[in-house]
């Protein structure tokens, strides 16, 4: 209660700071047709304040400034919008799905909670992820409008040249980094473990079909910690987002219809249909996952010790392990070359540990993720150093011509503004 009176009480504020006349109409902007409403501005330097966690009531100069700025995003985007709109670009709707599901749950994350979250924000779960939807499909459209324009924009060697001399100062170094290779064995559970965990997904069954609520038993036994508390409830999902024996298993039912039991890599789950709309379907589930022993895991430290070995010993090359052993997905195209990576950003910490000590052409010992264990070999260290047109012309030359396109794209931004019409009705 307390945080959600500050929010209204932030809101005012917030509205407090706009001039009188647009308090009562609401309008910062008018693009062609199309308005650019003060809520929109709010909702985007909430969204900042937030991401920042900055108490933008203590700040009205940088309020001042990020209405500024944030105004002429909005009507940037109204701009495109109007084209993309001419040119009829849509998007995959199953891709905006995933994207949403990827913000959302990182919102939570941040958040704390889906209740902090929809306290911070004023709003319920659903009117955030139907605003943040809108957000994404918009800004997937413009997206493709720029690459559909500009996509076909070439750039000459003299051009790289002279952005390379140009910029040269201002370049980022290259960092210190490891090239690494890696062989991955997950963490399977024993026959017992199956056994156990299939008879408690039987014993559910068994309950459902003597007319148990699907949506207490999701609450009761799922060992899903993302769905358990909602009854199981997945909410919407489109096709190609599940694991496909899930998906297959879902879209089969018809709505009301309850799934016989389903195996995964997750687990053995019972599926509900709710609703149907296309390509898109609601659904609730309950799982029992399939959890590995100790006994399981140090079956595959030992298996991972031999591996090391029997590298180190020359009996067999690391590629060729890889390929035998490596539970990678993408071991039988890179044969377990994971590629470079800067020192001190590795987005696996534990990978960042195994490394540091290694020298080039040591092989790690058996260490844990959150994928299963893992072992490194140490390829190479590369040194930091300056950028040159010699040694990474590549990535000189994607950069020019980004630059390049950038330079274009705002062109033909003040060429919209001259015929599309645009009235400013508010000052910050």
């Amino acid at each position: 209660m307390k945080n959600a009176i500050r929010i209204i009480v932030w809101l005012f504020v917030l509205t407090s700071l706009l001039p009188a006349q647009q308090m009562i109409d609401g309008i910062a902007a008018i693009v062609g047709d199309d308005v650019v409403l003060v809520s929109d501005i709010n909702a985007l330097i909430t969204q900042y304040a937030f991401q920042n966690r900055i108490d933008i009531t203590r700040r009205p100069d940088l309020y001042k400034k990020l209405g500024k700025q944030f105004l002429e995003t909005l009507i940037d985007n109204k701009l495109l919008l109007i084209k993309a709109d001419e040119d009829t670009i849509k998007v995959d709707e199953a891709q905006v799905d995933q994207s949403l599901n990827r913000q959302i749950q990182y919102m939570v994350q941040q958040a704390g909670s889906e209740k902090k979250l929809e306290e911070y924000y004023n709003a319920p779960m659903y009117k955030i992820k139907k605003d943040l939807r809108k957000e994404i499909e918009n800004q997937m459209r413009i997206s493709m409008l720029r690459q559909k324009r500009f996509a076909n924009i070439k750039i000459s060697r003299k051009e790289v040249e002279e952005f390379y001399y140009t910029h040269k100062d201002s370049l980022p170094k290259v960092q210190p980094s490891v090239d690494i290779s890696h062989i991955l064995m997950q963490v399977t559970p024993s026959e017992q473990s199956v056994q156990e965990a299939y008879q408690k997904i039987l014993e559910i069954k068994k309950k459902l079909d003597e007319g148990a609520d699907f949506a207490e038993l999701a609450r009761k036994y799922s060992e899903d910690p993302g769905t358990a508390k909602n009854g199981g409830d997945l909410g919407f999902v489109s096709r190609g987002t599940l694991v496909k024996e899930f998906e297959e298993a879902a879209f089969a039912l018809k709505p009301g219809e309850i799934s016989d039991i389903v195996q995964t890599q997750f687990g053995f789950h019972i599926i509900q249909m709710i609703e149907r709309q296309g390509e898109r379907i609601h659904v609730r589930h309950i799982l029992i996952q399939l959890q590995p022993t100790p006994e399981d895991e140090q079956r595959v430290i030992n298996k991972l010790k031999e591996i090391r070995q029997e590298i180190l010993d020359g009996k067999a090359t690391f590629e060729e392990m890889a390929l035998k052993y490596s539970d990678d997905p993408n071991v039988q195209k890179d044969h377990g070359h994971l590629g470079t990576f800067q020192e001190g950003a590795f987005q696996i910490k534990e990978f960042e540990q195994a490394v540091k000590n290694l020298k080039e052409g040591e092989i790690s010992q058996p260490f844990r993720t959150d994928f299963g264990y893992h072992i490194i070999r140490l390829n190479k260290r590369i040194q930091a150093r300056t950028l040159s047109l010699e040694k990474d012309w590549e990535q000189i030359e994607q950069w020019a011509l980004q630059y390049k396109q950038n330079k274009e794209f705002q062109k033909w931004l003040k060429q919209l503004r001259k015929e599309i019409p645009v009235v400013i009705k508010i000052e910050f």
